[in-house]
């Protein structure tokens, strides 16, 4: 179960991998404002084949890559159909299936496929940024943008905690199917309260007994792994002419 939840290790090897998370992170955010506010088509799906290439380039396996894009592509699809037959005022293609009239228009199929390459472009930035750079490390450059240090510090718990609920909700629901917990429906409904409610017991316990252990330990308030060295050069140069490129296709 654990396999299936961890972000995969990207290669060490590419230069990427190594960068300062902020670095990538505001690169990350430049990218996203350029692909959202862009009129056009070929910016973003040129944004999207790049984040996918460096997907790939840094060892992301494409199977694990085409499931982080099945969510979002799906609502990229849903979206140009709506935009292309409940939309627009131009006719393109028309229909009547079973007596229901169907109206492809021209103009509304144009701007769904804008809003669905936007979607791809959007995904495949967040995507990049995801496998190339480790979960604390995104989470410690948030801080360092001022996102409020609260709701950091209780991301990381949560995140900490969610594969050990997760092997414990595997355990669990091993042990119902094997006493026959799920034949049927209204036993399958209950065995799975069953499992909510032991699962929302175990966090409370986790909970109490991870605040006991690092008051312990001197836990102040103060995560040591929010501290951060100073942006270097060699870093920011690339990442900013990278950005500075980027917009001036953006601007084509």
């Amino acid at each position: 179960m654990m396999r299936h939840l961890h972000t995969p290790t990207p290669g060490s090897s590419h230069p990427v991998t190594s960068l300062d998370a902020r670095v990538k992170l505001l690169t990350a955010l430049a990218l996203l404002v350029m692909v959202v506010s862009h009129g056009g088509v070929l910016f973003p799906l040129l944004v999207a084949m790049a984040g996918s290439a460096l997907c790939l380039a840094i060892g992301v396996r494409p199977r694990l890559l085409l499931l982080r894009f099945a969510e979002p592509l799906l609502l990229a699809v849903i979206v140009l159909l709506l935009k292309s037959f409940f939309s627009g005022s131009e006719p393109l293609w028309h229909a009547s299936p079973g007596g229901i009239d169907m109206t492809l228009h021209r103009d509304g199929l144009l701007e769904g496929v804008r809003i669905a390459v936007r979607i791809a472009g959007a995904v495949a930035v967040v995507a990049a940024v995801g496998f190339a750079t480790p979960f604390t490390e995104l989470l410690a450059a948030l801080a360092w943008l001022r996102v409020p240090r609260g709701l950091i510090e209780v991301t990381i718990f949560a995140w900490r905690y969610l594969f050990v609920l997760a092997d414990d909700a595997q355990v669990i629901h091993a042990a119902q199917r094997n006493r026959l917990g799920y034949v049927g429906l209204r036993r399958g409904i209950r065995s799975f309260g069953t499992l909510a409610g032991a699962l929302v017991i175990k966090a409370f316990d986790s909970s109490q007994t991870m605040t006991t252990a690092m008051v312990q330990r001197g836990y102040d308030g103060t995560l040591p792994l929010l501290a951060h060295r100073p942006l270097r050069t060699a870093e920011v140069l690339p990442a900013a002419t990278m950005v500075f490129l980027m917009g001036a296709l953006w601007r084509l």
